[in-house]
């Protein structure tokens, strides 16, 4: 099949990979424009666009997807399919042009987490399953009838990284597949089951901050969710503090609760509270609004990430009031 594939993070390139090793044509690749980035205000392209023009592929960067001139480009390439893999949303004048249509692989078993953080929210919420489902495109988004779906266990010692790192190769190979039975013509899709869906909206800011009154499953399971990106958070003093492992414990009989500290934080919103600490030489552990945690790397604000012993070594909370 004649395919422009679409896409922009590191997700996307197995999936581009696997299709350029296929006996499929891959005609072009549409990405996001170059930008800032980091620091240094660098400009710099998306990893999909990096990869493509590596492989010595075309690669398209509109701004608008809706642009004449480039909707023209895209039909004068007679594609036969888009796929689209982490990538902005399709306008109807762009995604109905190929013969066969438009397909994208998103990052959970749909209609469950319809958005653009699946695989963190199926992190956040502590499911022990997520996966992955191709569909064809439709006007909502994430809401077109499925082709194949494959299911993805979440191990315990799963974070965000490690699971997204997992998905990419597995939904590479289910993409593969898809566009096999597409060519085939033994396609059978499903409607989605609109009513039990659930969304995965957009990680913000405020979605990162630690909310210590949660329980300590909730709050490990944000830990792994944002890890290790953007990070989960809270307000000590000033500084930001980022958490990047935590571990749950069943028995507190164990922890040496001689250095036992109450600690100030304070919200996004302004608002200050207590939490209790326990440290020792190496651990650091955390009182939650049910259970303790035990905090195993983090990252003061304008240092590097480290786990608890070395945090240790030269820190202890409470940490001096950032001025």
């Amino acid at each position: 099949m004649k395919i422009i594939f679409m896409g922009t993070p590191d997700f996307a390139i197995p999936s581009l990979q696997i299709l350029l090793e296929s006996n499929h044509s891959v005609l072009a690749v549409v990405s996001a424009p170059d930008k800032e980035r980091g620091r240094g205000r660098d400009i710099s392209s998306t990893p999909l666009k990096k990869f493509a023009l590596s492989s010595n592929l075309k690669v398209y960067t509109p701004v608008r997807l809706n642009d004449e001139d480039f909707l023209t480009e895209m039909r004068n390439l007679k594609p036969d399919l888009f796929v689209v893999v982490a990538f902005r949303i399709l306008p109807k004048e762009l995604y109905t042009i190929p013969e066969y249509g438009s397909i994208n692989l998103h990052g959970s078993l749909l209609p469950k987490y319809r958005g653009a953080a699946p695989i963190q929210w199926s992190i956040i919420q502590g499911d022990k399953e997520t996966g992955l489902t191709t569909f064809f495109l439709e006007d909502k988004v994430d809401t077109g009838n499925i082709l194949l779906q494959k299911s993805v266990p979440i191990e315990d010692n799963d974070d965000f990284g490690t699971l997204h790192d997992k998905m990419m190769i597995t939904g590479a190979d289910l993409l593969l597949k898809t566009v096999n039975l597409i060519e085939s013509g033994e396609v059978v899709t499903r409607k989605q089951e609109n009513e039990i869906s659930t969304p995965a909206p957009k990680i913000v800011k405020e979605t990162c901050e630690i909310q210590w009154n949660k329980s300590g499953i909730e709050i490990h399971n944000l830990v792994r969710g944002l890890s290790p990106l953007p990070g989960a958070f809270f307000i000590h003093n000033g500084s930001i503090i980022k958490i990047f492992k935590t571990g749950l414990v069943a028995d507190t009989s164990g922890i040496e609760k001689e250095n036992t500290i109450s600690i100030s934080v304070s919200s996004l919103q302004g608002d200050n509270s207590e939490i209790i600490v326990y440290q020792t030489k190496k651990e650091i552990y955390f009182e939650t609004g049910s259970g303790i945690i035990q905090v195993l790397e983090l990252q003061p604000e304008g240092r590097k990430r480290m786990t608890a012993e070395e945090f240790l070594r030269g820190y202890r909370f409470p940490l001096p009031i950032k001025t």
